[in-house]
Protein backbone atom coordinates (compact mmCIF):
# COMPACT_ATOMS: atom_id res chain seq x y z
CA UNK A 1 0.00 0.00 0.00
CA UNK A 2 0.91 3.61 -1.22
CA UNK A 3 0.34 6.74 1.42
CA UNK A 4 -0.60 9.99 -0.75
CA UNK A 5 0.69 13.51 0.22
CA UNK A 6 -2.98 13.88 2.02
CA UNK A 7 -2.63 10.34 4.79
CA UNK A 8 0.84 12.32 5.95
CA UNK A 9 0.86 12.73 9.19
CA UNK A 10 3.06 12.39 12.90
CA UNK A 11 3.32 8.77 13.66
CA UNK A 12 2.72 6.81 10.23
CA UNK A 13 5.34 4.50 9.74
CA UNK A 14 6.78 4.39 5.83
CA UNK A 15 9.63 2.79 4.02
CA UNK A 16 12.38 4.39 1.95
CA UNK A 17 14.93 2.47 0.30
CA UNK A 18 13.61 -0.74 2.15
CA UNK A 19 14.10 1.00 5.57
CA UNK A 20 11.26 1.66 7.89
CA UNK A 21 11.08 5.25 9.11
CA UNK A 22 8.39 7.02 11.10
CA UNK A 23 7.22 10.59 10.78
CA UNK A 24 8.40 12.75 14.08
CA UNK A 25 7.22 16.30 12.05
CA UNK A 26 4.63 17.14 9.32
CA UNK A 27 4.40 20.35 8.25
CA UNK A 28 2.01 22.04 5.20
CA UNK A 29 2.35 24.44 3.37
CA UNK A 30 0.22 26.30 0.81
CA UNK A 31 2.52 28.67 -0.97
CA UNK A 32 0.87 31.91 -2.78
CA UNK A 33 2.26 30.56 -6.05
CA UNK A 34 2.78 26.84 -7.05
CA UNK A 35 2.15 23.56 -5.43
CA UNK A 36 1.10 22.89 -1.85
CA UNK A 37 4.30 20.79 0.21
CA UNK A 38 4.32 18.68 3.36
CA UNK A 39 7.70 19.34 4.78
CA UNK A 40 8.68 15.88 7.00
CA UNK A 41 10.96 14.79 9.47
CA UNK A 42 11.40 11.19 9.56
CA UNK A 43 13.03 9.19 11.65
CA UNK A 44 15.02 5.85 10.76
CA UNK A 45 13.67 3.26 13.26
CA UNK A 46 16.68 0.86 12.15
CA UNK A 47 19.65 3.43 13.18
CA UNK A 48 17.92 6.02 14.82
CA UNK A 49 19.08 8.57 12.20
CA UNK A 50 16.54 12.28 10.40
CA UNK A 51 15.69 12.95 7.51
CA UNK A 52 14.52 16.21 6.45
CA UNK A 53 12.26 16.15 3.03
CA UNK A 54 10.16 17.52 1.24
CA UNK A 55 6.73 16.17 -0.90
CA UNK A 56 4.81 17.83 -3.24
CA UNK A 57 1.10 16.89 -4.02
CA UNK A 58 1.17 13.75 -5.70
CA UNK A 59 3.82 12.33 -4.21
CA UNK A 60 3.73 8.94 -2.39
CA UNK A 61 5.32 6.67 -0.08
CA UNK A 62 5.24 3.04 0.69
CA UNK A 63 3.71 1.89 3.81
CA UNK A 64 6.37 -0.02 6.30
CA UNK A 65 6.34 -3.50 6.50
CA UNK A 66 6.34 -3.60 10.61
CA UNK A 67 4.24 -5.07 13.29
CA UNK A 68 2.95 -3.87 16.54
CA UNK A 69 2.76 -6.52 19.09
CA UNK A 70 1.64 -5.77 23.19
CA UNK A 71 4.57 -7.24 25.15
CA UNK A 72 5.07 -8.10 28.95
CA UNK A 73 8.90 -7.13 30.04
CA UNK A 74 10.53 -9.90 31.71
CA UNK A 75 14.08 -9.34 32.70
CA UNK A 76 16.95 -7.73 31.74
CA UNK A 77 19.99 -10.46 31.41
CA UNK A 78 23.18 -8.96 30.77
CA UNK A 79 22.74 -6.07 27.95
CA UNK A 80 19.49 -7.58 26.56
CA UNK A 81 16.25 -7.14 27.51
CA UNK A 82 13.62 -10.04 27.63
CA UNK A 83 10.21 -9.73 26.65
CA UNK A 84 7.58 -12.18 26.38
CA UNK A 85 3.98 -12.24 24.23
CA UNK A 86 1.35 -12.43 26.81
CA UNK A 87 -0.70 -14.60 24.44
CA UNK A 88 1.78 -16.94 22.09
CA UNK A 89 4.33 -16.80 25.13
CA UNK A 90 7.08 -16.65 22.75
CA UNK A 91 9.89 -14.51 23.81
CA UNK A 92 11.85 -11.93 22.18
CA UNK A 93 15.62 -10.72 23.23
CA UNK A 94 16.54 -6.95 22.38
CA UNK A 95 20.22 -5.36 23.03
CA UNK A 96 20.77 -2.08 25.17
CA UNK A 97 21.27 -0.63 21.76
CA UNK A 98 17.65 -1.23 20.35
CA UNK A 99 15.64 -0.04 24.32
CA UNK A 100 17.97 2.85 24.56
CA UNK A 101 17.18 5.27 27.32
CA UNK A 102 13.37 3.00 27.81
CA UNK A 103 15.34 0.95 29.81
CA UNK A 104 14.61 3.25 32.59
CA UNK A 105 11.38 2.94 32.68
CA UNK A 106 11.07 -0.80 32.30
CA UNK A 107 9.78 -2.49 35.66
CA UNK A 108 9.02 -6.42 35.60
CA UNK A 109 5.82 -7.30 34.36
CA UNK A 110 5.46 -3.77 32.49
CA UNK A 111 3.39 -3.81 29.20
CA UNK A 112 4.58 -2.82 26.73
CA UNK A 113 4.19 -2.80 22.51
CA UNK A 114 7.59 -4.02 20.48
CA UNK A 115 7.86 -3.05 16.82
CA UNK A 116 8.96 -5.51 14.43
CA UNK A 117 10.30 -5.14 11.04
CA UNK A 118 10.53 -7.81 8.56
CA UNK A 119 9.64 -10.55 11.91
CA UNK A 120 13.31 -8.84 14.01
CA UNK A 121 12.27 -6.52 16.76
CA UNK A 122 13.75 -2.81 16.03
CA UNK A 123 11.68 -0.90 18.67
CA UNK A 124 10.39 -0.93 22.48
CA UNK A 125 7.64 1.53 23.76
CA UNK A 126 7.06 1.42 27.31
CA UNK A 127 3.30 2.66 28.47
CA UNK A 128 2.90 6.86 28.40
CA UNK A 129 3.17 6.61 32.15
CA UNK A 130 5.00 4.77 34.88
CA UNK A 131 4.85 4.72 38.66
CA UNK A 132 8.17 3.88 40.21
CA UNK A 133 9.58 3.70 43.38
CA UNK A 134 12.11 6.30 44.68
CA UNK A 135 15.22 4.37 46.22
CA UNK A 136 17.58 7.36 46.81
CA UNK A 137 17.54 11.12 47.13
CA UNK A 138 18.70 13.64 48.97
CA UNK A 139 16.76 15.20 51.76
CA UNK A 140 15.34 18.83 51.53
CA UNK A 141 17.15 21.45 53.09
CA UNK A 142 14.62 23.11 55.82
CA UNK A 143 13.60 26.36 54.89
CA UNK A 144 14.09 25.65 50.74
CA UNK A 145 10.87 26.60 49.56
CA UNK A 146 11.81 28.24 46.18
CA UNK A 147 9.31 28.00 43.52
CA UNK A 148 10.53 25.16 40.77
CA UNK A 149 13.43 23.69 42.84
CA UNK A 150 14.36 20.19 41.75
CA UNK A 151 16.39 17.70 42.83
CA UNK A 152 17.46 13.95 41.16
CA UNK A 153 16.40 10.74 42.48
CA UNK A 154 17.16 7.81 41.49
CA UNK A 155 14.12 4.92 40.79
CA UNK A 156 14.00 1.15 41.27
CA UNK A 157 14.88 0.23 37.74
CA UNK A 158 18.09 2.16 38.60
CA UNK A 159 17.17 5.54 35.91
CA UNK A 160 17.45 8.99 37.37
CA UNK A 161 14.59 11.77 37.18
CA UNK A 162 14.63 15.07 38.33
CA UNK A 163 11.45 15.85 40.54
CA UNK A 164 10.78 18.73 43.19
CA UNK A 165 12.07 18.95 46.51
CA UNK A 166 9.63 17.58 48.29
CA UNK A 167 9.70 13.89 47.16
CA UNK A 168 11.03 11.20 49.90
CA UNK A 169 12.74 7.76 49.65
CA UNK A 170 10.14 5.46 49.86
CA UNK A 171 7.68 7.90 47.89
CA UNK A 172 6.42 6.80 44.30
CA UNK A 173 6.37 8.59 41.47
CA UNK A 174 4.79 8.88 38.15
CA UNK A 175 6.73 9.58 35.19
CA UNK A 176 5.78 10.86 31.47
CA UNK A 177 7.40 8.49 29.52
CA UNK A 178 7.62 9.98 26.00
CA UNK A 179 9.30 13.27 28.07
CA UNK A 180 10.85 11.71 30.94
CA UNK A 181 9.21 14.03 33.04
CA UNK A 182 7.68 13.97 36.91
CA UNK A 183 4.27 14.22 36.44
CA UNK A 184 3.29 13.79 40.01
CA UNK A 185 3.50 11.95 43.51
CA UNK A 186 1.38 8.42 43.78
CA UNK A 187 -0.98 7.71 46.95
CA UNK A 188 0.40 4.42 47.90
Amino acid sequence: MAYKTSDFRKGLKVQINGEPYIMSHVEFKKPGKGNAMHICKLKNLLRGTTLDRTYKGNDTLEEADIEDTNVQYLYRQGEAFVFMNSKTYEQYEMAAEQVGDDWKYLKDNAECQITFFDGNPILVTPPNHVDLLVEYCEPAAKGDTATNVKKPVKVETGGEFMTPIFINTGDIIRIDTRTGEYLERVKS
